[in-house]
């Protein structure tokens, strides 16, 4: 059902930049419109200012004009022995520019997992929490 965003993701890896980890991520965003959007993790010796590839992805969907209502779908992907599973700062950016039930597809070519946000960060901080 998701193998076309899944391949995207895969195609997105081999644009990685992980010297240091050696650990590929690429990310895909499908658009309801049938677009897809690549990500690929970036890292850099400052370890803090290194992107993940999800967030790569879903910033580079809203440079280009699109928000939540357009996604229909989010794949990460990574080249690891786990499925590639989103890290804290990733939920965060997540759970504020996807829809709550956008699918988020995971996988590592030997396994895939279907959730979304709300599963992947149950309690989350939201506008509501900062913006009365």
């Amino acid at each position: 059902m998701y193998d076309d965003v899944l391949n995207e993701a895969f195609k997105a890896m081999e644009n990685a930049y992980a010297p240091y980890s050696n650990y590929h991520v690429g990310a895909c965003v499908k658009l309801k419109n049938s677009t897809y959007i690549w990500g690929a993790n970036i890292e850099n010796a400052s370890f803090g200012v290194t992107n993940c590839a999800e967030r790569s992805a879903i910033f580079a969907t809203y440079s280009q004009g699109y928000r939540k209502d357009d996604i229909e779908a989010l794949a990460i992907v990574s080249d690891g022995d786990r499925v590639a599973a989103p890290c804290g700062a990733c939920r965060q950016v997540l759970c504020e520019l996807l829809a709550g039930d956008t699918p988020i597809v995971l996988s590592n070519k030997k396994e895939t997992v279907v959730t979304n946000i709300k599963e992947l960060l149950p309690f989350q901080f939201t506008t509501e929490d900062v913006c009365r």
